[in-house]
């Protein structure tokens, strides 16, 4: 079994090509030696660290010696501070409220101007793309496969993060599609 930090060294070993190259064998779903979910979770964290962020990589957060959550990384960016929520479901389904709901509820426990991003390699229920209102007052930034897939060929994410975090500010749309304004 792969460890956290083997992982981890697996993905800083990633460039821009290697990254769109493990996206292509996420897609096609053949990750060999990563863990269900593993790869996309390090693939995210990995693209926002080669383009000037500074993260942590996924990890856990024990409370009296019990593990309390599990958080899939952090990204700090231009004065953003971001929990990481990465779904990889398996086939085409897209994701349903539970994952933007238990972002919420980690969300709750940070200072109020955390950002929570979730991240889905197939995209969002209908539901979930308008339930996410109820995630109020936490601000949680929905990202579809796409978008990744656009930040990947770009080589650029944080940027993309800006963009999308003012559109919220400015619109209050949180599933922004950051592929309809290209960045000069």
């Amino acid at each position: 079994m792969t460890t956290a930090k083997q992982y981890e060294t697996i993905a800083q070993s990633l460039d821009w090509e290697g990254l769109r190259s493990l996206w292509a064998d996420i897609e096609a779903r053949q990750t060999p030696g990563w863990d269900a979910g593993k790869a996309f979770e390090y693939l995210i964290i990995r693209a926002f660290q080669l383009d000037g962020a500074e993260v942590k990589y996924p990890y856990s957060v024990r409370l009296f010696g019990e593990e309390l959550e599990q958080v899939d990384g952090v990204v700090y960016y231009s004065g953003l501070s971001c929990l990481v929520e990465s779904k990889d479901l398996a086939g085409r389904v897209n994701v349903d409220i539970a994952p933007i709901a238990k972002l919420r509820n980690q969300l709750l426990r940070r200072p109020a101007s955390t950002l929570g991003l979730v991240f889905s390699r197939t995209g969002f229920t209908e539901p979930s793309r308008h339930l996410y209102h109820f995630s109020s007052p936490q601000t949680i930034l929905l990202w579809s496969g796409e978008e990744i897939k656009y930040a990947l060929e770009r080589e650029s994410i944080c940027e993309l993060l800006v963009l999308k975090y003012r559109v919220c500010v400015e619109n209050g749309l949180s599933n922004y599609d950051v592929r309809e304004r290209d960045i000069p």
